[in-house]
């Protein structure tokens, strides 16, 4: 594929993961969807891997992304895009070893907080000795997100959005808003988000919750950005598949483990 090409390809946004912090089925649960036999009901850690043209961008790399890499067949990636460093979205950044070459390093980008995070729970794999000489360890490069940015080709816009008390990081890619865990979404960060084909956006359960919006706040979002279309991620146990997704409006769907959607740049 050539330049020319490759700036007027669709992306390819695969779900790896659409579940929320305990996976689904949830340990030690016997719910009906901890239960079920839908495979959409099956969830892993919420994460996304962004296919443009030849480039490879990974969104969150949380404790299933072993598993989820293997699925996906994925063989080498050009960058990490982090949201947070919560476990679940970073806990799998070891399991990078295999597909980054040797004497290279993996681009992790983050804001402050994530990156001073990532080193300290990775801190083995910052150390540079004699004792480290011939084991594994991943090469990752920490790169700081303080606003747009580039990789390759691609652009990419960091969106300031609330976890809590905490901000946290979502980005815009092209037609593409990626937003995680989000409990508020504020107006800058809404201005950024409008006029999308797509948006991926948190929606944990029907109840409220104090870091995370419901699936009725998720939609209200929606409605004010009003993209093209709408996909929920970072699903509770307590939201079956067909049930819930049967019930949303229209241009809106849960997404699910293995999804695969093209997206216009």
């Amino acid at each position: 594929m050539n330049h020319i090409e490759a700036l007027i390809s669709p992306m390819r946004l695969i779900f790896l993961g659409t579940g929320t912090s305990t996976g689904i089925p949830v340990v030690g649960c016997r719910c009906p969807v901890c239960i079920s036999s839908d495979p959409r009901n099956q969830r892993t850690r919420t994460s996304a891997l962004l296919q443009i043209g030849e480039q490879r961008l990974l969104i969150d790399a949380g404790p299933d992304f072993r598993i989820q890499a293997l699925r996906a067949q994925i063989c080498h990636l050009d960058a990490v895009l982090l949201t947070h460093s919560h476990f679940d979205h970073v806990a799998g950044l070891d399991d990078l070893r295999p597909i980054i070459p040797l004497g290279n390093k993996i681009p992790i980008f983050g804001n402050a907080r994530t990156l001073a995070d990532v080193r300290r729970r990775f801190d083995y794999a910052f150390v540079d000795n004699a004792v480290s000489i011939g084991s594994t360890r991943p090469a990752l490069e920490l790169c700081l997100v303080e606003g747009p940015f580039q990789i390759g080709t691609t652009r990419i816009i960091p969106v300031e959005i609330l976890h809590g008390d905490w901000t946290i990081t979502g980005y815009r890619i092209g037609r593409l808003g990626y937003i995680t865990d989000a409990s508020l979404v504020p107006a800058p960060a809404r201005a950024i988000l409008c006029d999308l084909d797509v948006l991926v956006l948190n929606a944990l359960r029907f109840e409220p919750h104090p870091t995370h919006l419901s699936i009725d706040q998720a939609l209200a979002v929606i409605a004010d950005l009003r993209p093209k279309r709408a996909f929920l991620v970072h699903i509770g146990h307590r939201v079956d598949y067909s049930t819930v997704n049967a019930r949303l409006p229209p241009g809106v769907e849960l997404a699910y483990d293995g999804l695969e959607i093209e997206i216009m740049r």
